[in-house]
């Protein structure tokens, strides 16, 4: 019987993925105008977008704080 508690990195892997979410819908309202036609947003809402990689890092570092926990000790 095994007992189903957090790993180590489970919480940057969630946070990761929120941040992740975030920048790309940011990402898609930031392109829309340049499909639409209307006036771009200003640089800032470019800035924004940058979440996206900004999520993929932090859920990166869960992971790897997961396989660093799981590892065996030598």
């Amino acid at each position: 019987m095994s007992t189903s508690s957090s790993g180590a990195g489970d919480l940057l892997v969630r946070l990761g993925a929120v941040v992740f979410f975030v920048g790309a819908v940011a990402t898609l309202v930031t392109m829309a105008p340049l499909f639409l036609g209307t006036e771009p947003f200003p640089s800032i809402a470019y800035a924004v977008c940058m979440l996206m990689g900004v999520g993929f890092l932090i859920a990166a570092a869960g992971v790897v704080r997961s396989a660093r926990a799981g590892a065996p000790q030598r």
